[in-house]
């Protein structure tokens, strides 16, 4: 199991240095968009490619970005009921969805998104729009995104399965939630008010 918890904390830092590093994706796309709609409005001319680089950057970030968001177990849940149940109990809900649901919902995108983005890579295939750009990249996120993903959710299951065995202590899955007391004071750091 040490090993196990070893690969978990190796997966869990892969995803939070690439999730943090993609979020910059998005500012990049907002500063396109904002280029290009000036420069359209003004100029009254534009690119096709600007569009498609926009619409790259944002399915890397949401491609990139679900494990360390799964990571950090921010994804939506409906904790109406569960989070009224004992922590064992909420813990084997999570291994059910992760075993029963998530892990063979990646794999089967893995499995049909490889050829797909292979066929696409060896076709060197392009945007049908005048002036786009090559559409392999923005394919290629979808294996890239869908692996790092099911990377996460074993990595999610060993610490679920080592809480379960008494080697995991909750709070390494569990998502922190600030109290008003720790916002106000974030609030107050970063407004450098004393």
């Amino acid at each position: 199991m040490s090993f196990l918890l070893l690969l978990s904390r190796i997966i869990d830092k892969i995803n939070d240095k690439v999730g943090l590093g993609i979020s910059w994706a998005l500012l990049v796309a907002v500063l396109i968009c904002s280029g290009n709609a000036l420069i359209r409005y003004t100029f009254n001319t534009s690119s096709n490619a600007w569009l498609e680089i926009q619409w790259y950057l944002f399915s890397a970030v949401f491609l990139l970005a679900t494990s360390h968001t799964l990571h950090r177990n921010e994804h939506i849940r409906i904790d109406v009921i569960s989070s009224k149940l004992p922590k064992r109990v909420q813990v084997w809900i999570d291994i059910f969805g992760f075993t029963i649901f998530l892990l063979p919902i990646s794999l089967i995108i893995l499995y049909y998104a490889v050829p797909y983005v292979a066929g696409s890579i060896q076709n060197q295939e392009l945007s049908s729009n005048a002036g786009g750009l090559i559409v392999w990249p923005a394919k290629l996120l979808i294996p890239v995104g869908f692996l790092m993903l099911t990377l996460q959710a074993f990595s999610e299951l060993i610490k679920r399965i080592g809480y379960l065995m008494g080697k995991v202590d909750a709070s390494e899955f569990e998502r922190h939630t600030a109290t008003p007391e720790e916002e106000i004071e974030a609030i107050k750091a970063a407004n450098k008010i004393n």
